[in-house]
């Protein structure tokens, strides 16, 4: 169990999101451009991730995988701090001092959901930014007359022609996205973590500072993989459950047309944006961006907890 360690728990979670950002950004422009313009009734489509990769490559460089990495870097960061400070916080105060060191669903699913749906207010309005200045790119697919000259260009513009609530869309689609996301990448990471402590327990000092790192980039990346393991057979449990509504992967496609959108006419449901897009495509359409989200989910959540562990280490949080 952890002991309670204040604002370093909030600051490990910020390094966190730094190492987040510089890792994962690149497949995340590639996952919204493809999950904007593929799922649209007309106009051009992307074969695959990597030719969207290419084309990103050829009109922009290497800074147009980074464009709108400013507003990520900013919401991220302070989204991570906020996640991760919340989830350790909320998680001593469930476990009540009791020194149990085996993972307890009871207490891990609870934190990490409530740590995601707050921070989910935080979340969207980066995200809405990040998301329109990723899909607008250089390239003729938008118009120059919509295009935006930077993060805070993108903000402003939005405020003034769709009002405060313009700069929350897709609010209740981020909430329910991180709400459930976190909670299976949580429970993931905590019990891959605790099982791989088990196994090195007799090791040496030296040692268990080097299986540290491997411990957090394993635990980290399979906790990411395990997200997108969740969406991707989602559809068959949600047969069971409101069909494929509440899976987080078709949810992020809902988010990313909600929030791309500068239609104040247009639905913010994330129901009906899925429904359209099943009727047009299927399932297949509902998962969008799939390819990147998972290639991109092991390096960028290893980093994540690699520099949160570390982090962890240097500002001295005791934890079992």
């Amino acid at each position: 169990m952890e002991e309670s360690s204040g604002y370093k728990d909030y600051v490990a979670g910020l390094l966190a999101g730094v190492a987040t950002v510089i890792t994962g950004h690149p497949f995340d422009t590639v996952k919204v451009k493809l999950q904007k313009h593929n799922t649209e009734a007309h106009g051009m489509k992307y074969r695959s991730g990597l030719h969207c990769t290419a084309r990103i490559l050829k009109t922009e460089g290497v800074k147009g995988l980074y464009r709108g990495a400013t507003s990520s870097f900013l919401g991220v960061a302070f989204e991570s701090s906020l996640l991760f400070g919340i989830y350790s916080q909320t998680k001593q105060s469930l476990e009540g001092g009791l020194q149990s060191g085996k993972p307890q669903l009871s207490v891990i699913i609870p934190s990490a959901a409530f740590g995601g749906a707050v921070i989910s207010f935080v979340l969207c309005s980066s995200e809405l930014v990040k998301c329109r200045m990723q899909v607008q790119g250089t390239d003729s697919l938008v118009p120059k007359s919509g295009r935006y000259d930077g993060p805070l260009d993108c903000a402003l513009k939005t405020l003034r022609t769709e009002g405060v609530t313009g700069i929350f869309r897709g609010g209740f689609t981020t909430l329910l996205r991180e709400s459930i996301g976190n909670a299976v990448f949580f429970t993931t990471y905590e019990h891959v973590r605790y099982y791989m402590h088990l196994k090195m327990k007799d090791a040496s000092p030296y040692q268990s500072n080097l299986m540290d790192v491997g411990v957090g980039i394993m635990s980290g990346g399979l906790s990411g993989i395990a997200v997108d393991l969740f969406l991707s057979l989602n559809p068959i449990f949600l047969y069971f459950c409101l069909q494929f509504w509440s899976a987080v992967l078709p949810l992020d496609v809902a988010k990313t047309i909600i929030q791309t959108s500068t239609d104040r006419g247009s639905t913010r449901n994330p129901f009906q944006i899925l429904k359209s897009i099943y009727v047009r495509s299927g399932f297949k359409g509902c998962y969008t961006g799939l390819g990147p989200t998972f290639v991109r989910a092991f390096p960028a959540n290893a980093a994540a907890i690699v520099t949160w562990e570390l982090a962890v280490k240097i500002m001295g949080i005791k934890r079992e």
